[in-house]
């Protein structure tokens, strides 16, 4: 079954963000960059996929203008197989992703990136829709603490625990980066 690595959201926009923990970054770098590397040792696409918003201007973060549309830093270089920016939180809509994927005879999918219960937990969802099978590579995702409605802490642990559940066995096969590079074998 031919396999391509969606790699989400992975940019400097992020560090703009109040809610941006540096901390939390070196791991999921890590993570991110050990796929990277084997999936290019194995001949994997890797499709990069960057969050464009408006409005166009410099002090937007999420746009073109802003010089932060571009890979976080600390992320391995590779050659994309292709690039495609969204502006939804679906890397399959707007983009024409869907069609290269099925141009190239792709069926599964391995999805990492930024925001876990964003963009990531949206992409598998739909991708899983429209008939692929994804590998949610929890560990090369990252996320952010939140609040929750009544004001209290919502820690991003509990963000991503409460996606892998959701997603688990009805969207996607929770992996790490070793399980999601065997299964791609």
């Amino acid at each position: 079954m031919n396999t391509a690595l969606l790699l989400i959201d992975v940019q400097e926009s992020f560090r703009q963000r109040p809610y941006y923990r540096a901390d939390d970054t070196m791991s999921f770098l890590a993570r991110c960059n050990a796929l990277i590397e084997s999936c290019t040792t194995r001949g994997v696409p890797i499709v990069r996929i960057l969050h464009v918003d408006a409005p166009a201007t410099a002090d937007n973060p999420f746009a073109l203008e802003s010089g932060h549309v571009r890979p976080l830093e600390g992320l391995a270089n590779f050659d994309a197989a292709a690039t495609f920016h969204k502006a939804r939180h679906s890397a399959l809509v707007g983009t024409g992703l869907s069609v290269w994927l099925r141009e190239k005879g792709i069926r599964r999918l391995m999805v990492a990136g930024i925001r876990t219960e964003q963009c990531c937990e949206t992409t598998t969802r739909h991708a899983s829709d429209e008939g692929f099978e994804v590998d949610f590579v929890a560990e090369a995702t990252l996320t952010f603490d939140m609040k929750h409605l009544d004001g209290s802490p919502l820690r991003a642990a509990d963000i991503m625990a409460r996606t892998c559940a959701v997603l688990k066995d009805r969207f996607a096969t929770i992996c790490s980066v070793e399980q999601a590079l065997a299964r791609a074998s």
